[in-house]
């Protein structure tokens, strides 16, 4: 995409020497941002002018594109923590009126509805709760902090899924209990704005319904540790950012092709530019 004038230097008239003094000063001082944006729009352009390469161009894998862009999204979050005191993680639930949000409720309310029919059949099935629990307990144990050892060695024998599985063979297993000792350990362990979620929870009185509640707290359980941890390492992050983002830089350059380099300014620029 030429620039707005570029034509006019090829005019009819010739330009006087003090003219061509600036045009070349001006040219000089471009950044290689915007030489490689030229660059990248004029190779199709140029390919039947000018005389053909001697060596092969450079194959950018898309594993190097992908590493590329995750290399600039750390550092512009890493930027965006340090700068933006009010910086959150937040949930974005898919539209329900759109395709994946669709698809995500089918086949969400299918796992639940299939739950329902086990543990409501005669015999109960309990596999796939038990397998539920199982999850939950990994989830627990990863709000612990080191030190959290006794409600560790609680959670781990509570919901030992081997004698959970012992239990559910000999119809001794009670679902209801187990749903009620994980209510009690999230009130524990949750932040104060999640207490009245911790009520409504104590509150339904559905065991499926309770089980499905149990994994969307835990959700916001794990949003509201995130952060917490933002909070915490942005005092720190704050004292080494310039010399995290000269560091950071500096990698990217080294790392990532130049090829990648130049789609990915050009599309800076064309995007905040034009």
């Amino acid at each position: 995409m030429p620039f707005n004038g570029e034509k006019q230097c090829v005019g009819e008239d010739q330009p006087s020497d003090s003219d061509s003094s600036r045009f070349s000063e001006s040219m000089a001082s471009l950044s290689d941002c915007e030489c490689s944006r030229q660059s990248f729009t004029s190779d199709s352009s140029s390919k039947s002018s000018s005389p053909a390469s001697t060596s092969p161009p450079r194959v950018v894998t898309f594993d190097e594109v992908m590493a590329a862009t995750r290399n600039l999204s750390n550092l512009t979050l890493a930027h965006e923590i340090a700068v933006n005191e009010n910086f959150q993680l937040k949930q974005e639930a898919l539209p329900e009126n759109s395709l994946a949000g669709r698809v995500k409720h089918i086949v969400h309310q299918a796992f639940w509805d299939v739950l329902d029919s086990e543990l409501n059949a005669d015999p109960p099935e309990f596999e796939h709760a038990i397998k539920l629990f199982e999850e939950i307990r990994e989830i627990l144990l990863s709000f612990l902090t080191p030190g959290g050892n006794r409600l560790r060695n609680q959670i781990c024998e509570v919901l030992d899924t081997d004698l959970i599985r012992q239990q559910a063979e000999h119809s001794a297993v009670d679902i209801q209990g187990l749903a009620n000792y994980v209510i009690s350990t999230m009130g524990k362990l949750c932040a104060p704005v999640r207490d009245n979620d911790i009520r409504e929870l104590k509150a339904t009185g559905n065991i499926v319904e309770v089980l499905r509640q149990i994994f969307h707290v835990l959700d916001l359980m794990k949003m509201d540790m995130a952060n917490f941890t933002i909070m915490s390492l942005r005092p720190h992050l704050q004292r080494q950012l310039v010399e995290y983002e000269r560091t950071k830089f500096q990698e990217i350059l080294e790392e990532t092709p130049r090829a990648v380099l130049s789609t990915i300014c050009f599309f800076i620029h064309s995007r905040y530019i034009y």
